[in-house]
C-alpha cells in the first residue's frame, strides 16, 4: 500500500482504473456454460442433405470409377458450428478487442478460453463420437477449440455413412477422389454440424511464378534480382527492429530441407536460424511435393530475412492427399502456436465447396480472437482466378470456358479475418543496374545487395510478356490477383478511402514487388520443378556457380508482409499479437497525411487478362477485363505498398504503455528414447534458453500431445510441466514422463509462453511408440567429404547417408571414435535429438537417407550456448554415454565415443514420394567433447589429420550393424 500511495495522483488512477478494467476483462473473457444442442441419440433413421457439399471437381465428365472399398482415409474431419447467440456474442467481442476505447481492447483468447464459450458441449461430442464408431471410424482427435472431431476409416465406411459414392477424377491429368455426390447426415447431427471436409484430395495452389534463369553475372551483364538488402532499403526497412520477441508460423503442404533455408541465410548474409518444424498430427509422413516443396522455401526464407530475429514456425501437412495447407492453417489456429501466419496458397472461389468458406470463416474468426494475424496472397493470375488454377492448359475442360474467364477472386485471401497482398512490378527501364539512380552500377565483382533507394512501383503484369517467360514457352498469367469476393460482403473496416465501391469484400489490401521478371527474388530450393542442380551451392549460384533460382509472385508479397507485421509488434509491444490489423491499414490510410508518408499509392498499371485468345486465357485479344490502379484504393495493388518505417511512427499505439522489448528465446524438447515400447513410460525435457542476457527463464511450459488431444473429449491432453533453472544463466528446464498406449508415431509440441520479460518460442518431437525395427535386412554407411578439412578454432559439416536394404527398416544409433582421442579431447560435436544417449535416425522404406554432423574445434565453444535448436552433450567412450563431468580429461587410450546428428532425414524418391515410407525427422542435439580441463581456456584440438570412425546399430537388433570411415583434417 506504501507503494501505491507514493505514486501521483494520475498514476493512481491509471492503477485503480487498470484493475477495474481487468476485473471486466476477465469477466467477459472466463468461463461459460454451453448448453447441449443434440437432444437424443444420433441415428440413421431420418436424414438431412449436406447443401453444397458436392466439390465443383467432382463432374461425371472427369470420373474415373469408384474408389475400391477398402481404401483407408485418415484424417476426415466434422466441424461444429456455433449458435446464432455465440456468433453475435464472438463478432461483438472481436470489435470490442479491436477498439482501443474498449476494456476489452487486445484482451485475446487462449484456445481453451475459446472452447469454453464457443464450442459445443461435452455431450454432443461424445453423442457424435459414439455415432461415428457406430459406422466403423476410428476417432483419431478433438480440436482444442471443441469445434471439429477427426477420424479414419475406409471409403465403403464413408459411403455409408454419408450416402454417397467415393469416386476417382482424372482432372488436367491428374488423378484425384472426391464423394460424387453431396453429403447426407442424420437429422439429430444437424444442430451441430458446420461441415464436413477432408473427403477429397483437391488441395490449394501455391502463389508463386517461375522465372527466366539467367546466368547470374551481375558483374558482366548488370542483371539484378531482389535480396534481402535491396527490400530494406526499397521499403524503409528499419534496422532498429528485427523482430526480437515474435513468432511467425508459415502454412505449407510439403516439407522442406532445412540446409536450403541455412544456404539462403548464409548468402544474404544473415545468422544462420533453422525454423521449428511441426508436422501436423493424422496428416501422415513427412513428404515432399513438387512446387510446394518451393513455396515453403520462399516463405520461410523471406519471413525470416524481414524479421531476423523472429522464431520461425513451419506448419505443414504430411502425405495424406485429403489434407492440405488448409489443414495446417486450422491446426496453427487452433494451438494458437504464432500471433502472425502467412500463408501463400489460395483457391479460387468459384472451385471452393460449401464447407471450405464455411470452416474458413469460422477459423479466421477464432484467430482473430485470439489476436493473431493472418497475411495470405492474393494470386497471380490477375482478375480471372479460376483459369490457371489447374494449369496453363486448362481451356475450358475443368470450369466451362465462361467460368474460366470470369473475374473472380482467391480464398483466403478474400477473408472477413485475412490480410490479403496483392503484387507490383518496376517499370522496365528501372529494374536493370544501368539506371543508376535506383541501382549501384555493376562492377568487376557481384553487388549482393545493390538497391539504393525506393524503387517507384507499378501494379503487376506480365500476362503477355515475351521471350523465356513467355505463354508460348510455357508461361501463364502472371499479375496481382484482385477483385470483388462473390462470397463474402464487404466489411465494416473497409472504407474511407477513395476507390472503394460496392457491398463485397475487395481484395488486395496491400501489395509489393512480386514481379518474377522485374526483376524477381532470389531463393534457395532443392524443388527439381525450380530445374536448378545444387540450388545456392556457391552463394545464390547453383552447383555450377552459374545459374540463379528466381521467381516472383504474390507468394513474396506475403511473407515479407508478414515479417514487417512482426517489426511493427514489436516496436509497439504487441507481444500477444494484434489480430486483424486491416482496420488500423484503413484508418491510418483513410488520412491523408498518414497515407503520403506511409504507403506508397500505386497509380499506373492493371490486372487485365492481357494474354490474349490464342491459348484460351482471355475472351478477347488485348481484353480489359480485370482492374486498373489508380488514386487511393484500387482492386490490383490494395492500398498501395508501404514506407515501413514512416508505417511503424504513424501505427496506432496501443491502450497501455507500450512493453519493453522482451528478449527472445529458444524451446527444444529431447526424449531419453525415440522408439519407446507401448505402454512404457518415455521421459522428456524441455529447455528453454534466453537469446541474450543472464535472467533464467521461468514459469510453465504448455505441452500438447498428438495435436492437442488423446482422448475424443481432450482430456489430459494438453497439460503444462515447470520450469526449473539449469545452473546456467538463461537456461531453464522441465522434465516429465508419458506412455503411449497406442504404437505409432506421436507428437508433443513444447510452447513458452511470452510474459513480461521473454518471448514466445516453441519447440517439437516426434516418438515412435511400439519398436519399428524389421529386424531384417542391413544398412551402409557413407560420409562425405571423404576429407573433411578446416581451420582451428572453426566449424564445418559433414554429410552422413543411411542406405537401407535387404528390406531394413528400423531407428539407427549412431557413435563414432576416432584415431587420436586425446588430441581431439576438446573436439565438440553438434546435432539436435538424442535417442539413449546416441544419435538417432529413423528409416522407413528403401530410400537413402542423409544427415549432417557439426564438427566444431573451437573448444570453447564446448562450454557455451549450443547453435539454435541444439543442446551440446558430452560424452565418455565406449558404451556409456553420459555427460562428462569430469574435472580433467579422459586419460590416453580411452576411446572417445560420439554422437552423429541425425538431422533432416533428406528427400523421398521425387518419381513415388506419394507413396514413400514414412521418413520422420529424428535429428538429436549434442556435442561431444572432454572441454573440462584444469585451465579456465581449454586448449583447441590439435592440428593435425585424422581418421574418424563412424558405427551405426539398430535400435533393437544390435548385430545389424554398419561402419564408415572419413578423414578429419585441422589446419
Amino acid at each position: 500500500m506504501k507503494t501505491l500511495l507514493a505514486f501521483s495522483r494520475q498514476r493512481r488512477l491509471w492503477v485503480c482504473g487498470w484493475i477495474a478494467a481487468c476485473t471486466m476483462v476477465a469477466s467477459h473473457l472466463g468461463a461459460q456454460s454451453v448448453a447441449p444442442r443434440i437432444t437424443s441419440e444420433i441415428t440413421n433413421s431420418e436424414q438431412a442433405t449436406l447443401k453444397g457439399s458436392l466439390h465443383p471437381m467432382a463432374q461425371a465428365r472427369f470420373d474415373a470409377g469408384r474408389v475400391p472399398a477398402d481404401t483407408k482415409l485418415n484424417g476426415a474431419s466434422i466441424y461444429f458450428s456455433r449458435t446464432a447467440e455465440q456468433e453475435a456474442d464472438l463478432q461483438q467481442l472481436i470489435a470490442a478487442q479491436q477498439d482501443p476505447a474498449s476494456q476489452l481492447y487486445h484482451q485475446w483468447l487462449t484456445p481453451d478460453q475459446f472452447a469454453t464459450r464457443f464450442g459445443v458441449a461435452d455431450s454432443d461430442l461424445t453423442k457424435v463420437k459414439s455415432w461415428l464408431e457406430q459406422q466403423g471410424f476410428s476417432v483419431d482427435s478433438v480440436a482444442r477449440s471443441r469445434n471439429m472431431m477427426r477420424f479414419s476409416g475406409t471409403a465403403r465406411q464413408v459411403e455409408r455413412a454419408f450416402s454417397t459414392e467415393m469416386h476417382y477424377y482424372n482432372v488436367e491429368g491428374a488423378r484425384h477422389f472426391a464423394p460424387s455426390t453431396e453429403l447426407s447426415v442424420p437429422a439429430g447431427l444437424a444442430p451441430v454440424l458446420l461441415a464436413v471436409r477432408n473427403l477429397s484430395d483437391f488441395r490449394p495452389k501455391p502463389m508463386h511464378v517461375a522465372a527466366a534463369r539467367p546466368a547470374f553475372t551481375s558483374s558482366q551483364s548488370g542483371a539484378v534480382h531482389f535480396a534481402p538488402g535491396d527490400i530494406k532499403v526499397a521499403y524503409n526497412i528499419p534496422s532498429s527492429y528485427t523482430g526480437t520477441g515474435q513468432t511467425i508460423a508459415l502454412m505449407g503442404q510439403s516439407a522442406v530441407l532445412t540446409s536450403d533455408i541455412e544456404n539462403f541465410q548464409t548468402a544474404s548474409g544473415l545468422t544462420v536460424k533453422d525454423p521449428t518444424l511441426v508436422l501436423v498430427p493424422d496428416s501422415g509422413y513427412s513428404a515432399f511435393y513438387e512446387g510446394d516443396e518451393s513455396e515453403s522455401d520462399i516463405d520461410l526464407e523471406w519471413s525470416g530475412a524481414i524479421a531476423p530475429g523472429a522464431n520461425i514456425v513451419f506448419v505443414y501437412v504430411g502425405s495424406n492427399s485429403n489434407m492440405s495447407v488448409t489443414d495446417a492453417l486450422h491446426y496453427a489456429v487452433d494451438e494458437d502456436i504464432a500471433p502472425i501466419i502467412s500463408i501463400s496458397y489460395g483457391t479460387c472461389e468459384t472451385a471452393l465447396d460449401s464447407a471450405d468458406i464455411t470452416t474458413g470463416e469460422a477459423v479466421g474468426a477464432q484467430a482473430v480472437a485470439q489476436g493473431q494475424t493472418i497475411v495470405a496472397s492474393s494470386g497471380d493470375s490477375g482478375s480471372t482466378a479460376c483459369f490457371d488454377y489447374f494449369g496453363t492448359t486448362d481451356n475450358g475442360t475443368t470450369f466451362t470456358t465462361a467460368m474460366d474467364q470470369a473475374l473472380a477472386v482467391s480464398y483466403p485471401a478474400s477473408s472477413a479475418y485475412v490480410t490479403a497482398a496483392g503484387g507490383t512490378e518496376i517499370i522496365a527501364a528501372n529494374s536493370v543496374s544501368t539506371n543508376s539512380t535506383y541501382w549501384d552500377a555493376q562492377g568487376t565483382s557481384d553487388i549482393l545487395n545493390s538497391a539504393k533507394i525506393y524503387i517507384p512501383e507499378v501494379a503487376w503484369n506480365d500476362d503477355a510478356l515475351s521471350g523465356t517467360y513467355s505463354l508460348s514457352n510455357g508461361g501463364g498469367l502472371s499479375s496481382s490477383g484482385g477483385g470483388a469476393s462473390a462470397l463474402i460482403t464487404k466489411p465494416s473496416w473497409q472504407t474511407g478511402v477513395s476507390g472503394i465501391t460496392g457491398t463485397m469484400r475487395l481484395v488486395p489490401d496491400i501489395a509489393l514487388y512480386s514481379s518474377p521478371n522485374y526483376p524477381g527474388y532470389l531463393f534457395c530450393s532443392s524443388d527439381p520443378s525450380n530445374e536448378i542442380a545444387g540450388s545456392c551451392s556457391n552463394g545464390f549460384r547453383d552447383a555450377n556457380d552459374k545459374y540463379l533460382t528466381v521467381a516472383g509472385g504474390t507468394s513474396f508479397a506475403a511473407p515479407i508482409f508478414a515479417g514487417m507485421v512482426a517489426l511493427i509488434n514489436q516496436a509497439k509491444g504487441y507481444t500477444s499479437g494484434q489480430g486483424l490489423i486491416n482496420p488500423t491499414l484503413y484508418t491510418m490510410a483513410a488520412n491523408g497525411t498518414t497515407y503520403a508518408s506511409a504507403f506508397h499509392d500505386v497509380t499506373s498499371g492493371n490486372n487485365y487478362c492481357t494474354a490474349g485468345t490464342t491459348y484460351g486465357y482471355c475472351s478477347s485479344s488485348g481484353s480489359t477485363e480485370g482492374f486498373a490502379a489508380g488514386t487511393g484504393y484500387d482492386e490490383v495493388t490494395g492500398l498501395g505498398s508501404v514506407n515501413l518505417t514512416n508505417l511503424i511512427t504513424a501505427w496506432t499505439p496501443p491502450a497501455l504503455p507500450v512493453i519493453p522489448t522482451l528478449v527472445g528465446t529458444t524451446t527444444t524438447i529431447t526424449a531419453a528414447t525415440l522408439a519407446p515400447a507401448v505402454s512404457a513410460s518415455d521421459t522428456f525435457t524441455v529447455t528453454v534458453v534466453a537469446a541474450s542476457g543472464t535472467t533464467t527463464p521461468s514459469g510453465n511450459v504448455t505441452l500438447t500431445i498428438d495435436g492437442g488431444t488423446t482422448t475424443y473429449s481432450n482430456s489430459g491432453s494438453t497439460t503444462t510441466a515447470a520450469l526449473v533453472a539449469s545452473g546456467t544463466p538463461g537456461k531453464a528446464t522441465a522434465t516429465f514422463s508419458m506412455a503411449f498406449t497406442t504404437a505409432g508415431t506421436h507428437q508433443i509440441i513444447a510452447q513458452f509462453p511470452s510474459n513480461a520479460t521473454f518471448a514466445l518460442s516453441t519447440g517439437e518431437i516426434q516418438v515412435v511408440a511400439g519398436g519399428i525395427s524389421s529386424g531384417v535386412g542391413s544398412f551402409t554407411l557413407g560420409a562425405s567429404p571423404g576429407t573433411l578439412s578446416l581451420s582451428q578454432g572453426s566449424s564445418a559439416v559433414e554429410t552422413i547417408t543411411i542406405t537401407p536394404a535387404g528390406g531394413y527398416t528400423g531407428i539407427v544409433l549412431m557413435n563414432y571414435n576416432t584415431s587420436n582421442n586425446m588430441a581431439l579431447a576438446n573436439l565438440c560435436v553438434y546435432a539436435r535429438y538424442v535417442t539413449n544417449g546416441y544419435a538417432s535416425i529413423q528409416v522407413v522404406g528403401t530410400t537413402a537417407e542423409t544427415t549432417t554432423l557439426t564438427f566444431d574445434t573451437n573448444a570453447s565453444d564446448c562450454n557455451a550456448a549450443a547453435p539454435a535448436g541444439s543442446t551440446p552433450l558430452r560424452i565418455q567412450s565406449g558404451t556409456q554415454h553420459s555427460k562428462n563431468n569430469a574435472p580433467n580429461p579422459a586419460p590416453l587410450g580411452v576411446a572417445f565415443a560420439g554422437l552423429l546428428l541425425a538431422g533432416f532425414l533428406g528427400r523421398h524418391s521425387r518419381k513415388f514420394r506419394t507413396i514413400a515410407g514414412m521418413i520422420v525427422l529424428l535429428v538429436a542435439t549434442l556435442a561431444i567433447s572432454s572441454c573440462n580441463n584444469s585451465s579456465n581456456s581449454p586448449m583447441n584440438p590439435t592440428t593435425g589429420t585424422y581418421t574418424i570412425t563412424l558405427t551405426g546399430h539398430d535400435s533393437v537388433t544390435s548385430t545389424i550393424t554398419a561402419q564408415t570411415t572419413f578423414t578429419l583434417t585441422i589446419q
